[in-house]
């Protein structure tokens, strides 16, 4: 009898956590949720997460926030994130940038990729377009690998994410070019600079690049993609046209503070699953030709770790120093 009271005094704090976890979860959402978001308002972080945000508040009758704090690749919203309350009311919607490549591209980062976060789910996944201002004599990808060889270091190109900064620089190495770097808090600021002339070429996400090019703003030679995207088919890929073998993905993901409750993230990801078959969400996947893909949290955690490999090695062979 006393061994037996001794084991309920034991795993009574263990029953009650589990209790409390799911009664939060099944509470949950109670009030607000803020989505922070790594990069500027127009990036295609900040329309996934307002149209993934407005499906989960029709669902569940509660404002989704947005607070966008774009700056450093992603590293000024995501050390705001980390500092946080782990009870699901803050969730950061990272992307490739925040959780695989910035590790590389750094050699110090004020957070860990892993330990500092528990994983959601994925939400989805996309590739870039290439454009350059109309004034650039180059109509195709090879047109423009002929005129940056014809006047080496000369031309210039804009990133604001990892993603657009290591897409160039990747095409660069793999064109054997030498092109010049502009770097930028988001990639919506160096759409701008790029529109009035300021930089040559991008490789950007297509919420901010294709608007432009849909106006006669901008030019679009090709898209980063080892397929062509289904919202511009005669787009051909890079690899197609020109630099074979090129080819640069990108991907967005939810994600708590580490210590959240994993009934609490378990509920928000049934949320999040929701959210990307609702109507404005369907309406960005269509515009955009970036699809929704949707993971177990423990999938999440293993392909994250693959990417980091992954984009490590694509970082070292375009020549890229950590900063």
């Amino acid at each position: 009898m006393i061994d037996t009271l001794r084991s309920f005094v034991y795993l009574f704090p263990f029953i009650a956590a589990v209790h409390v976890s799911a009664a939060m979860a099944q509470e949950y959402p109670a009030k607000p949720v803020t989505f922070f978001v790594p990069f500027a308002a127009g990036s295609a972080t900040d329309t996934l997460a307002r149209s993934l945000g407005q499906g989960m508040s029709a669902e569940t009758r509660q404002n989704v926030l947005i607070d966008n704090r774009p700056g450093a690749n992603g590293i000024i919203a995501t050390q705001a994130f980390i500092r946080t309350a782990p009870d699901g009311y803050a969730v950061l919607i990272a992307t490739n940038t925040t959780h695989a490549a910035n590790e590389h591209l750094y050699k110090k980062i004020p957070y860990d990729p892993v330990k500092d976060f528990a994983p959601v789910t994925a939400l989805a996944r996309g590739g870039q377009v290439m454009v350059v201002n109309p004034r650039v004599p180059a109509r195709t990808v090879k047109e423009f690998i002929a005129l940056a060889k014809s006047q080496p270091g000369k031309l210039t190109f804009g990133g604001g994410s990892s993603s657009s900064r290591v897409a160039s620089e990747l095409f660069q190495q793999m064109a054997g070019l030498k092109l010049v770097h502009v770097p930028y808090k988001s990639n919506p600021m160096a759409v701008s600079d790029l529109v009035g002339g300021h930089i040559d070429m991008m490789i950007t996400d297509v919420v901010t690049g294709l608007p432009q090019v849909e106006a006669g703003k901008l030019r679009a030679l090709g898209v980063s993609s080892p397929q062509r995207l289904p919202n511009v088919p005669d787009l051909p890929t890079i690899a197609e046209a020109g630099v074979k073998g090129y080819e640069l993905t990108f991907w967005f993901a939810a994600y708590l503070p580490a210590k959240a409750p994993p009934a609490v993230a378990a509920r928000l990801r049934e949320l999040f699953i929701n959210a990307t078959k609702s109507a404005p969400a369907q309406s960005f996947f269509k515009t955009t030709g970036i699809e929704a893909w949707t993971t177990t949290s423990a999938e999440l955690a293993k392909f994250q770790s693959a990417e980091s490999t992954k984009w490590a090695k694509v970082i070292k062979a375009a020549g890229i120093q950590p900063e």
